[in-house]
């Protein structure tokens, strides 16, 4: 063909595919028709199995797939390498997507319906190569129909590394970068189909690390000071204190250095503490007792102490004018029907998980919408639902009855099951995107009865403080 036939013809095609977004209708069926494409980069960041603030290769997948489709790329946002800030068009209303991409740490596993090691040093047990593929699938969608219609405003996604524990969209909030937007959609994998008001707990979590003398354990014990003792003692007081604080409140802990050998007093030990509540004012107070009963272990084994603060997290706040909505597209797009061999291995899952078989109607159904949702984990969303009115949803990318961490979501999150949720997750996110973008009043209403939960006296103050991102947190 002559070259300038070609450009014609290229011309031409690129102008049928932008016309050809003008309706919802069009832009679902563009996303379906792409749904192999997006299925693939999922799997490779599936593969990928990247840690909090590792996801190097993650994050440049999901940028190059949005510059390839016309968005301004700003990189390392926040002081975090891994972050980035894909926008396209103009002017207000500003939408942002967010998209996570980080995987566990512990939780390799093959895309099979047995507990079977991949033979890395992580997994995908939350499910985040899809949050973040489809997130940019809803992106580079609604895009299309900003631009075939001609609209005015803005698409914007985030690319927010390290939510496991990481509390990266943290530091992009205390810098601002959610400043002018009018709202802010998310989801999140998990084991059904809802859009009902969301809740997480408020978060602070930090290293603990004690410092002692080294000694022959059997030699010269009394010229030692055990920094394990110190690790110990802190425990065995902060579970004294398990009964003195609200029931709803949670401390976790793990101790990730304990000494190398047991005829050496360990001169070292870490301790890695989490405190949680649906408040973050009893999280702050609690914590601040952790912090105690570290410097009383400190002082009574006759070592030293100090603490590095590695995560810190808001509560969710929820957007009812915001979720209504949300449930309403996800209720239009509907659930997933399981093929013959997408049953038989959800069956094995189910039966590893201490069931009979699978619900498969699960997987099918749209919960009902719920206004009040109780709260179980955490999520550095919290931060951004106190930045702007702030929206989410879940879709069945796991068997139903899977837990979120846990070999059976791994394995899930990388097979067809998987794809088809996040499928659910990128229509459902654009159509309201659209709906923003359509319906001005929308956007006003949802940011009228965020001002009325959040207080007109708010004052954003980030729970980790004014320290850098926590880079290494995972090493």
């Amino acid at each position: 063909m002559h070259k300038s036939l070609y450009i014609l013809v290229f011309l031409l095609v690129s102008q049928y595919n932008v016309q050809a977004q003008k309706t919802t209708d069009d832009v679902l069926k563009r996303l379906d028709a792409k749904s192999e494409t997006y299925a693939n980069i999922a799997q490779e960041i599936w593969g990928l199995a990247e840690m909090g603030y590792q996801e190097v290769k993650s994050s440049a997948l999901l940028q190059k797939t949005l510059e390839d489709e016309g968005f301004t790329i700003k990189t390392g946002v926040a002081g975090i390498p891994t972050a980035f800030i894909a926008e396209y068009g103009s002017g207000s209303p500003v939408i942002g997507i967010m998209g996570e991409y980080d995987a566990l740490p512990g939780l390799s596993q093959q895309a099979v319906a047995e507990k079977k090691s991949a033979g890395k040093v992580a997994g995908h047990a939350c499910g985040h190569h899809l949050f973040g593929t489809a997130s940019t699938a809803a992106g580079i969608a609604t895009k299309d129909w900003l631009k075939a219609n001609k609209m005015q405003g803005t698409i914007r996604f985030y690319g927010t590394p390290a939510e496991e524990g990481g509390s990266g969209k943290v530091y992009m909030v205390r810098e601002g970068l959610f400043n002018d937007v009018d709202v802010a959609l998310h989801w999140h994998p998990g084991a059904q189909n809802a859009a009902s008001a969301g809740a997480a707990l408020a978060n602070k979590s930090a290293k603990f690390r004690f410092y002692g003398v080294s000694a022959h354990a059997a030699a010269s014990p009394e010229m030692g000071r055990s920094s394990l003792d110190g690790v110990e003692a802190m425990n065995m007081m902060v579970n004294m204190m398990r009964e003195h604080i609200p029931e709803k409140a949670r401390i976790h802990y793990v101790i990730t250095d304990g000494g190398k050998a047991p005829n050496v007093v360990p001169d070292f030990a870490e301790v890695y503490y989490y405190a949680r509540h649906n408040t973050r004012g009893v999280v702050i107070e609690i914590f601040d007792r952790i912090v105690k009963a570290a410097e009383g272990a400190a002082l009574g084994t006759g070592t030293t102490m100090d603490y590095e603060m590695i995560g810190g997290t808001h509560e969710l706040l929820p957007n009812l004018t915001l979720q209504k909505l949300m449930h309403d597209n996800l209720s239009k797009i509907g659930g997933m029907e399981y093929t013959p061999e997408e049953k038989i291995f959800a069956d094995k899952i189910a039966k590893s998980l201490g069931q009979d078989g699978v619900d498969s109607d699960t997987a099918k159904k749209i919960q009902p919408y719920k206004t009040e949702a109780k709260a179980f984990g955490s999520t550095d969303v919290g931060d951004v639902s106190f930045a702007v009115p702030t929206v989410g949803m879940s879709a069945a990318t796991w068997v139903p009855g899977t837990p979120a961490h846990s070999w059976q979501a791994v394995a899930a999150g990388g097979t067809s099951i998987g794809n088809k949720g996040m499928m659910i997750a990128a229509k459902t996110l654009t159509l309201t995107a659209i709906d923003l973008f359509k319906n001005k009043q929308l956007v006003s209403e949802a940011r009228k009865e965020f001002v009325d939960r959040r207080g007109t006296d708010f004052k954003y103050i980030p729970l980790l403080g004014e320290r850098s991102p926590a880079l290494d947190y995972r090493n």
